[in-house]
């Protein structure tokens, strides 16, 4: 992933990048559509992780 890229869809990003927290650490994403995306990968990720234990 490039730094001046989405990190959910690889897009170019330009001034309506959005900042999301994910794991503590803070990406840009393209628009509000792969903000959720994200928000919504997380979630499962951490359900995934509490059911394994």
């Amino acid at each position: 992933m490039k730094e001046n890229t989405c990190a959910a869809c690889d897009c170019e990003l330009d001034a309506t990048r959005i900042a999301v927290k994910i794991g503590g650490r803070t990406v840009e994403v393209c628009c509000e559509e792969c903000a959720v995306a994200l928000r919504e990968a997380e979630a499962a990720a951490r359900a995934s992780d509490i059911s394994d234990k």
